[in-house]
């Protein structure tokens, strides 16, 4: 169990760690929707890319499907305790579309390259447009650190 004596970080920590997370974290979860079937979350391995954050999927997953009947998606880093939520709206780039900087950094991180493999892929993009950071109860309150894409002071 985690310490609940946590002292409450300032807005330019909060951004600092969310950032630090986004760029050394391997998995985030993603939640999606579709009209008629409903909310579907799975892990995705994803790059960030100082301004949006870059999966891929199969091209025929419930992820894919999803996506581009509503891009709405919300995307949680793995830590029940420091919190990171991102929402945003998804862009779909199938693997012969992706910018090749996107592909390229994704298959650096991961040694994969879904470009090479048979069967399509859909890369995700998705650039936040609200982020919430919290460790704790203590930071509950001002845990929201992006707002409108804009990153808060």
């Amino acid at each position: 169990m985690q310490n609940s004596a946590v002292t409450r970080r300032q807005m330019t920590e909060r951004r600092r760690d969310t950032l630090d997370r986004l760029v050394t974290e391997r998995d985030v979860w993603v939640s999606t929707a579709h009209p008629d079937h409903g909310p579907h979350q799975v892990p995705l391995w994803f790059a960030w890319d100082g301004r949006a954050v870059w999966m891929c999927t199969s091209a025929t997953s419930v992820t894919a499907r999803n996506v581009r009947k509503e891009p709405r998606v919300r995307l949680a880093l793995p830590d029940s305790f420091d919190v990171v939520l991102l929402q945003g709206e998804a862009a779909s780039f199938p693997d012969q579309d992706v910018p090749r900087d996107a592909a390229d950094a994704f298959a650096d991180k991961f040694g994969w390259d879904p470009r090479t493999e048979d069967g399509p892929f859909l890369y995700v993009r998705v650039v936040p447009k609200i982020v919430r950071a919290w460790r704790g109860e203590a930071e509950l309150r001002g845990r929201v650190i992006m707002r409108d894409g804009t990153w808060l002071e």
